[in-house]
């Protein structure tokens, strides 16, 4: 495995798809130009799921046609089901994230479908997308789920085995939903997927609700992963999914790599300016470390 990164900032999708007030257009869009100054050239920028289930990605098509603008940016967003897929496609998102849960309570929670319904679904889809097209796959709740507790190894396997099936070369992203994994488990998950399908196939998509969103980052690193989603001011959470709160902080996840020598293409005083203009946003819950430390302050 190469010591290349991939980062995805999600700040502009799961780092605001959970607050109450709704966060004008223009302040989303003010958001995606400060990451990409950073130098971030992946990010979530929305999902096309039910303004009525989700009311804060209701301009996802608005925000997404100012983000294609950017030059070298890859905009990906998310996609439930068909209708969801066709409004992507239409509004020319680079990337389709599909996604789905590993449990059948969160499935149900999330997108009010079954496991078996959402993968039928989900997987005409991957057979229909037109050629050249991008996709990733999204598991939630890989390591723990809110209504189920901790999921067993062998059951995420199953649903990953059936999903990497699909598509020999389609990116699969194992998601930490709740932040209530634990870095031996994500690393053996990680391992066994890597051994089976590939260990450049995989993502991971973590929380910090527990304090562990950069352990549980540095152990899927330590298992072959290279694409990782953060988001900045460490802003998030799941709707559905009770008592998550926001994703790793991506001024945490570079200043981890930077550490390690890990080169990222972020210019880390412009990511804590993203930092500081995503944790301001109202009904926004900021996280992360990075952000508090005078001497990182200074050093920046």
């Amino acid at each position: 495995m190469t010591d290349r990164v991939q980062l995805s900032e999600v700040a502009p999708r799961d780092g605001l798809q959970s607050i109450g007030p709704f966060v004008p257009t223009e302040t989303k869009v003010a958001l995606v130009r400060a990451c990409y100054e950073a130098g971030l050239r992946r990010m979530e920028i929305g999902s096309f799921v039910s303004p009525r289930a989700v009311p804060q990605m209701a301009d996802t098509g608005a925000v997404l046609q100012a983000a294609k603008q950017l030059a070298g940016l890859e905009c990906t967003t998310l996609v439930p089901n068909r209708k969801g897929f066709e409004a992507a496609i239409n509004a020319g998102a680079d990337r389709l994230g599909l996604f789905m849960s590993v449990t059948e309570a969160h499935n149900r929670a999330n997108v009010n479908r079954t496991r078996e319904e959402s993968f039928a679904d989900l997987a005409a889809i991957v057979r229909e997308t037109p050629k050249g097209t991008r996709i990733r796959f999204n598991l939630s709740c890989t390591f723990h789920c809110p209504f189920e507790g901790v999921v067993p190894e062998g059951d995420a396997l199953d649903v990953i085995a059936r999903v990497a099936a699909l598509d020999a070369e389609m990116e699969i992203a194992l998601a930490d939903t709740t932040g209530n994994a634990s870095p031996d488990q994500v690393r053996r998950v990680f391992e066994e997927a890597g051994r089976r399908w590939g260990a450049h196939r995989f993502a991971y998509h973590g929380h910090d609700t527990y304090g562990m969103g950069v352990a549980n980052v540095t152990a899927a690193w330590e298992a072959g992963c290279r694409i990782f989603d953060a988001a900045a001011g460490g802003i998030g959470g799941c709707p559905f999914a009770p008592g998550a709160t926001g994703n790793v902080a991506m001024e945490d996840v570079v200043w981890l790599f930077g550490r390690m020598g890990v080169p990222t293409g972020v210019d880390f005083p412009k990511l804590l300016l993203a930092a500081d203009l995503a944790a301001g946003i109202p009904g926004a819950v900021p996280g992360g470390a990075m952000r508090r430390v005078p001497s990182v302050r200074q050093a920046a």
